[in-house]
């Protein structure tokens, strides 16, 4: 079995795979073989970075106790990391609950994916996942966005090169922003309201940040399907997908895929396996 984790600005969401492949040397490449590997859950914690590997390490144990998973069966952790701060604690889990090195995107596990950007480090490890996951389940050239603390719109090319992208604040954020930088606006919850137009001051809130996102990401998804060519596909990931998506003009609800960044980690793992040859233990 396989632990997926994502490292993120506002939580932490962990993957359970099973049916991971442990290749051996000399293993055709990983994009001639179909994977086997299956979600079979997936959980999101706070992401706090005053935390120990303790904390982290006795939570992720105490999951996986609830779905009757013996930490000897995880074969490998795989991580998206965009808070520094936190690599060392996930390390140190890893050593000291799994006796597993951890694999990091971008340290030791390397992208085929060609990036097109000026200065290609400078890329979120999320992004690097998304945009393989999004490539090998449509192929390109396709979207990714994903509603997370930043609202990020990731490109790959009809050749599967990672073209570039935009970020703008998240819905949250933005509503945190409002309310901190007011004295009489409220943080409201996220929400579809009832009117375009709203009765209330909540509502007004709500309506600004709900249709103004979604005017906000149709008008550039609008622009960046005209530039990437005909027929490019779009997907929706991260924590708010579910909520902000599903009224988008160009994202179809079959193409919301709030796990698109952990099945991006997975198909990672499995080409860095097979081209190397193994697993990774401590």
């Amino acid at each position: 079995m396989l632990l997926a984790i994502d490292i993120g600005n506002t939580n932490v969401t962990i993957g359970l795979f099973t049916g991971v492949s442990e290749p051996s040397k000399g293993t055709r490449l990983w994009n001639n073989k179909k994977s086997s590997a299956t979600l079979i859950n997936s959980w999101r914690l706070s992401t706090m970075q005053r935390s120990t590997a303790d904390e982290y390490g006795t939570k992720i144990l105490d999951l996986l106790y609830y779905m009757n998973v013996e930490r000897g069966k995880i074969i490998a952790i795989v991580i998206a990391s965009v808070v520094p701060q936190l690599n060392g604690v996930f390390q140190e889990l890893a050593k000291k609950y799994f006796q597993l090195n951890s694999l990091f995107v971008g340290d030791n596990l390397k992208s085929s994916l060609p990036i097109l950007y000026d200065h290609p480090k400078e890329v979120g490890a999320d992004r690097i996942v998304n945009a393989i996951a999004v490539y090998a389940k449509m192929g390109g050239p396709a979207i990714v966005v994903d509603y997370g603390t930043a609202t990020t719109f990731d490109c790959v090319t009809r050749k599967g090169e990672y073209a570039g992208g935009l970020i703008v604040p998240g819905p949250l954020l933005a509503s945190e922003s409002l309310s901190r930088h007011t004295a009489k606006l409220p943080r409201v919850e996220l929400a579809k309201p009832k009117h375009l137009i709203g009765k209330s001051t909540v509502e007004s809130i709500q309506s600004g940040l709900y249709y103004g996102y979604i005017c906000l990401v149709d008008g550039l998804l609008t622009k960046l399907k005209a530039e990437l060519g005909k027929g490019a596909k779009i997907a929706a990931t991260g924590g708010l997908a579910q909520i902000m998506a599903v009224d988008s003009k160009w994202i179809r609800k079959e193409n919301i895929l709030p796990e698109l960044t952990l099945e991006g980690l997975m198909i990672l793992y499995e080409k860095n396996m097979f081209l190397a040859g193994g697993v990774t233990h401590g």
